[in-house]
């Protein structure tokens, strides 16, 4: 029996170690969202994957789905945002947005802009000036916390939500402040 397999982009937002070479990731994709998928033989030193498959990294996969759930069957690496940035500001603000994503996403559900999303913010935290890395953390979970359903879209904040040029939009209003507060105290995660 064939299967089919789903080329894709992905995040890197966490592993572990399956047997004695084995590992499991788990990634966020672009086409089919949050879901876990082991690699074979990943941890030798002659595999091939081992530095595509780093935590924090943006890469292309090639998923298979089998009985018994995702494997990867190739991978390439485009990006590491964790060991691009150089500073430890920057490296704890690319931490904190993959802590956002394992916390609110879960199962395998299209999440086609807040990919986008995710992969804009992670680009741009390792240019941006340490000042700056607050601010634009704030309106990427606001814009998180709006695309899961969390906050509503109200007239004061539908420029932060809606704006296809988002990270260059002004600091939020408080009430945008208020809004991420309240969508994390009620999504109970």
């Amino acid at each position: 029996m064939s299967y089919k397999t789903y080329t894709t982009e992905a995040i890197v937002c966490g592993s572990r170690v399956n047997n004695t070479s084995d590992k499991s990731f788990l990634l966020f994709t672009r086409d089919a969202g949050m879901l876990w998928a082991t690699a074979k033989s990943v941890r030798e030193e002659r595999s091939k994957q081992r530095f595509a498959l780093q935590d924090f990294s943006l890469m292309k996969v090639s998923l298979i789905r089998g009985k018994s759930g995702w494997r990867i069957g190739s991978a390439e690496s485009e990006i590491n945002f964790f060991t691009r940035s150089n500073e430890k500001e920057r490296r704890a603000a690319v931490t904190r947005v993959i802590r956002l994503l394992r916390q609110f996403l879960h199962g395998e559900v299209t999440h086609l802009d807040l990919f986008a999303d995710s992969k804009e913010v992670l680009s741009r935290l390792i240019h941006l000036e340490p000042k700056d890395l607050d601010e634009l953390l704030t309106i990427y979970t606001l814009r998180l916390l709006h695309r899961l359903g969390y906050v509503a879209d109200e007239p004061e904040l539908s420029e932060y939500l809606n704006k296809q040029e988002w990270w260059k939009l002004p600091p939020l209003p408080e009430k945008a402040k208020k809004a991420i507060e309240n969508a994390k105290m009620v999504s109970h995660l």
